[in-house]
């Protein structure tokens, strides 16, 4: 089907004025499509939702792959729709361990997956540069708020983090001849590792 045939489709199933050229642009990632637009486009392309979406990272795309209404998502977790659209908005997760232990269940979240989708991310990865940078024991209470995982778990994580790191500036130093070479190479051994500290932490933890 050419954009035009979708944007048609979209237009006589659902009464949607979708242009050809919005939905070249959602092929491309350029645009996203609304909910009830992903909805009526899942339905012109015979398939769920969710097949339309990438890996889905924030609530929003977790909850329309699960094909569940905000509404729905909300009595799941037993607050107000409108308490749970403000976070779903604001791209940070705000709920109670029950509620985020609902949550993970109703959207089938991996920690990892939570942890993505409740806006944590960055913040994570500044602890992490922080941990393996300094004292990683300094980092094991903060870490702990943001992940829910066995405390002796983030423990050996972070203290394995810490270690590659160290080892990677000691060994990169070693490689290169000269003063100037070792500091450069180490640099961008470091900035690489850092770069990627969130990947390597769960990396770290499923190992």
């Amino acid at each position: 089907m050419a954009p035009g045939h979708v944007a048609y489709g979209l237009g006589a199933q659902y009464g949607l004025r979708i242009s050809a050229e919005t939905v070249a642009a959602w092929e491309r990632g350029l645009e996203l499509p609304s909910e009830y637009e992903l909805t009526a486009l899942a339905g012109v392309l015979w398939c769920a939702p969710g097949e339309l979406l990438t890996a889905a990272r924030t609530l929003r795309e977790h909850r329309v792959a699960r094909e569940l209404a905000a509404e729905e998502l909300a009595g799941l977790l037993g607050m107000a729709t409108s308490a749970y659209l403000r976070m779903e908005e604001s791209g940070r997760w705000r709920g109670n361990e029950r509620q985020s232990a609902a949550l993970t269940k109703a959207l089938g979240l991996t920690t990892a997956a939570f942890v993505t989708a409740s806006g944590r991310d960055e913040e994570l990865a500044e602890l992490l540069r922080s941990a393996v940078t300094t004292r990683w024991q300094a980092h094991v209470r903060p870490v702990a708020k943001l992940v829910p995982v066995e405390r002796r778990l983030l423990q050996g994580v972070l203290e394995q983090l810490h270690s590659d790191y160290q080892s990677l500036m000691v060994s990169t130093l070693s490689w290169s001849s000269t003063g100037t070479d070792r500091e450069s190479a180490a640099g961008d051994a470091g900035r690489a590792f850092l770069a990627g500290i969130v990947d390597h932490f769960w990396q770290t933890a499923e190992a």
